[in-house]
């Protein structure tokens, strides 16, 4: 069960009972108790957290939006993927985003990067992508990098993979899609060249 409205995403929670029980982790029952919900929509029941948010769109299908609680630091703070998402989300011309952290060398935490799908007969706005950004979010959580995607990988569960994305950071290189960079003096998104990330890992553009 969730508990949203359509379009925003929602926290996933599973009813339990009799036919549905929760056995708890092993160890400290804290860890179990702090899945658990009490008295959600009546006095006495109890919900599993599973920690997944999920969203319904205009079709009413449920899919896989986020981990509540996933972060990755950057400038010394914590950043929200669900918040960052959220606020790229709200742009009438994207489908679907992924946002995750990428190690940049000389950097101490993950710099902010965005995969994005595009909706159907949709174009890329490079500058009202920045615009959305910069006014919604710290300076810390706008994401550094955009690759656009035509379709983003997913698990059985359909759990949007992360783990490739982050490990092919931001190297045109390894990399076909097409990616972009925040330019702040432009006040846009621009082409990721290989020039301008070789002057990005050798410290010369300053993060």
């Amino acid at each position: 069960m969730s508990f949203f409205l359509s379009g925003e995403p929602g926290l996933l929670i599973s009813r339990v009972h009799a036919k549905n029980p929760f056995f708890g982790y092993a160890g400290p029952y804290k860890h179990t108790k702090d899945k658990l919900l009490c008295d959600v929509f009546k006095k006495g029941d109890v919900y599993l957290n599973t920690g997944d948010l999920i969203v319904q769109n205009q079709d009413n299908f449920l899919y896989f939006w986020d981990r509540t609680g996933d972060t990755f630091r950057w400038k010394g703070e914590n950043v929200s993927t669900a918040e960052v998402v959220d606020v790229i989300g709200m742009l009438d011309f994207i489908q679907e985003a992924n946002v995750y952290g990428v190690a940049i060398s000389g950097y101490e935490g993950r710099a902010g990067m965005a995969s994005i799908i595009l909706k159907p007969n949709k174009s890329l706005d490079l500058e009202k992508v920045y615009e959305q950004v910069v006014t919604s979010l710290p300076a810390y959580a706008c994401p550094r990098f955009l690759r656009i995607q035509e379709k983003m990988e997913a698990t059985g569960t359909f759990k949007l993979l992360k783990y490739r994305l982050v490990e092919e950071g931001f190297n045109p290189l390894k990399i076909s899609e097409p990616l972009y960079f925040m330019d702040n003096l432009k006040k846009s998104y621009v082409p990721l060249t290989r020039e301008l990330y070789d002057q990005i890992m050798l410290g010369e553009i300053k993060l």
